[in-house]
């Protein structure tokens, strides 16, 4: 599983044993993504009719999440010529421990290392001197089919690849940095030239560019191109769109920097839509918006909407601090035009969410909490914060000692995620005290859990969201005593919230598994408070007690809660409620858009809450809390497919329960 071996141009069962194995070994986070990196490599190799004549190639992607000393027997096991591994943040303490056992099995190998995490950092990675194990300095193709080329000549001169770092009679030796690939369709089709045929993934992967125009200081991708975008022909990008839809790949990832940067785009998404129709797949698709064309996101996600695919757009903005842009060289959509961008997807009931990071340079404390309040009162749907991760090869990791950037390595044993802990701006303090507001905002604001009760408080003046988030944050941490609070006290201390699985983790506890003890920790909180008092703000909350969103498809439970401000009537369908509520909260869930209706003007209003959702899965228990988390963090993207519905009720709804 997770394997799939190539002969070449060779017909099946035509295999000799003097042909060369080469072995490519990619570790994703996630199960059944399909190896693209790997894919191109074979695929550019196999393209040189003699490399492809004396060499098999067999690809094995396996999660990170596995057994290493099964994955070590099943590497070893082998017995490959060659073994090339994909090297990012988050597999590589695994590909270290990998690689110094590998060795010690298969001490005649070779072994080639690429991605953004090794390239130009050769004194690192090959600090023991072997003069087996090789770097990769850029793009892979290239480099790995000369490379290829000079381990089968009669006398191999390492020093003729571009773009590799090695040892060779005790001195680190890197050479000429290859060229950047300008005509993309040189790299044959690993979709079309059956490298990826007999395969067993569900997750898709694809390029329709390389490249990026923006220059972020924090990110690797447009440093890393020299801001020039190169392009597959569209005839090329289509017949793979088609491959991947006719082979049932239930999602595909678009790993273009910047979808929907090209008018082309918008024809491709309907393109992969009308494959939808045609084959039932794909049924998800994941992208990285352009950043700067925000009507044409609209567009190109309605299409997907309208199509029946679950998708969400992104929208980021990284931080709305003017510095903190102009010190990472960024520039984001202006206010108003994000703000009208935000109106647009309400009304056609688009899922999007904001990303946003902690803590860049030039952020305090302050203006996150500020910037997060100005986000909420938009009415983003969900808002996401990643913490800052300090990353090789981007213009941010030679500013280190200029911006006094703090950092510290996430506790695992797969990954080397190094996570900002500091800055010229923010304290090592701060910093956690903003990773706390983050669990906050994301229980409270992304989860529901006190949705409306903040937009209340917020409204009034009696408290800001951002206040709110620093005062749910404390209250969090002193309480040890819940499950859900011992988590975020762990993974904080562990730097576990820099993984996405966390926060499908907390999502999957606050809105399933401990939703009761989360319920009682709402109200323990609430009930502490000097705007307690307020009737309508306990009103505010019981309304939240009821419209926090359910993650799975599952029966409404019915809070263990002693409501005095809203009426609850019943639960007519066993999938929601019916309550009454007064005209007061009604018009406050009107201006929160959550519920679309006139102001009928009575004292009190019957309202129905639908929980239904769209495209919610059931509990997988068979099924590891890891494959769950993802699905979790998936919907929390896509908030519109699992937020209930609010409308008045009408007669039929209220004589059910008469």
């Amino acid at each position: 599983m997770g394997t799939q071996e190539s002969s070449g141009t060779a017909e099946a069962g035509t295999v000799t044993r003097d042909r060369r194995k080469i072995v490519l070994v990619e570790l994703p986070t996630y199960e059944n993504i399909l190896p693209l990196a790997s894919g191109y490599i074979q695929a550019f190799a196999q393209d040189d009719d003699e490399v492809a004549a004396a060499h098999t190639f067999e690809i094995v992607s396996l999660p990170v999440t596995g057994d290493r000393h099964d994955l070590l027997r099943q590497l070893a096991d082998k017995d490959a010529y060659l073994y090339t591994f994909s090297c990012y943040i988050w597999n590589m303490k695994l590909v270290r421990w990998l690689l110094k056992e590998l060795r010690a099995l298969r001490p005649d190998a070779y072994y080639l290392l690429g991605g953004p995490q090794v390239m130009n950092h050769a004194a690192t990675y090959l600090s023991d001197g072997a003069e087996n194990v090789y770097v990769c300095n850029g793009e892979g193709e290239r480099t790995s089919l000369e490379f290829i080329r000079q381990l089968g000549a009669e006398k191999p001169d390492m020093h003729k690849v571009p773009g590799l770092s090695f040892w060779s009679a005790g001195d680190l030796v890197t050479t000429e940095a290859a060229p950047r690939i300008q005509n993309l369709m040189d790299i044959p089709s690993p979709f079309l030239n059956g490298v990826f045929d007999g395969h067993e993934f569900s997750f898709a992967i694809m390029e329709t560019n390389r490249g990026c125009p923006f220059r972020c200081t924090f990110c690797y991708w447009g440093a890393a191109t020299n801001s020039k975008v190169n392009k597959f022909e569209e005839e090329r990008i289509k017949n793979e769109l088609k491959w991947v839809s006719e082979h049932g790949y239930n999602a595909l990832m678009i790993a273009d920097a910047n979808w929907g940067l090209s008018p082309r785009d918008i024809a491709l998404s309907e393109y992969i839509v009308e494959c939808s129709e045609e084959n039932g797949y794909p049924l998800i698709v994941h992208m990285a918006a352009a950043k700067n064309r925000p009507e044409r996101m609209a567009e190109i996600t309605e299409i997907f909407v309208r199509g029946g695919l679950m998708v969400s757009q992104p929208i980021s903005l990284q931080t709305v601090n003017v510095s903190t842009l102009e010190m990472v060289d960024r520039k984001n959509i202006r206010e108003e035009t994000y703000i009208g961008l935000q109106r647009l997807l309400r009304e056609k009931r688009i899922s999007s969410y904001v990303e946003m990071i902690w803590p860049l340079p030039g952020e305090t404390l302050t203006s996150f909490k500020e910037g997060l309040t100005r986000l909420c009162r938009s009415y983003a749907d969900t808002i996401i914060v990643y913490p800052q991760l300090f990353l090789h090869n981007t213009p941010m990791y030679a500013q280190r000692e200029a911006l006094g950037i703090l950092t510290a390595e996430a506790a695992s044993d797969v990954s080397e995620a190094e996570v900002v802990l500091g800055t010229k701006w923010v304290t090592e303090e701060d910093c956690y005290e903003g990773y706390w507001v983050n669990h906050a905002l994301y229980t409270l604001y992304n989860m529901r859990a006190l949705f409306v009760l903040s937009g209340y408080l917020d409204a009034t003046g009696i408290l800001s969201y951002g206040d709110l988030f620093a005062e749910m944050a404390r209250y969090f941490r002193s309480r040890p005593d819940s499950q859900v609070c011992q988590f975020f006290i762990q993974s904080t201390k562990d730097l576990g919230n820099y993984d996405l699985l966390n926060t499908g983790k907390t999502a999957h506890m606050v809105l399933s598994s401990h939703r009761e003890e989360f319920d009682r920790l709402l109200a323990d909180f609430v009930a502490e408070q000097d705007w307690w008092a307020d009737p309508m703000a306990r009103q505010a909350f019981e309304m939240d007690l009821l419209t926090r969103a359910y993650i799975y498809r599952e029966p409404v439970r019915t809070p263990d809660y002693e409501f005095t401000e809203v009426t609850l009537l019943g639960r007519p369908d066993g999938k929601g409620y019916l309550v009454e509520v007064s005209a007061e909260l009604f018009r406050l869930l009107v201006g929160r858009e959550m519920l679309e209706a006139d102001d009928e003007g009575a004292e009190r209003v019957t309202l129905h809450i639908d929980h239904r959702g769209r495209q919610k899965m059931p509990y997988q228990r068979q099924r590891s809390l890891e494959h769950n988390a993802n699905y979790c963090q998936g919907m929390v993207l896509r908030s519109r497919e699992i937020l209930p519905t609010l409308q008045v009720a009408s007669t039929e709804a209220l004589s059910s329960v008469a």
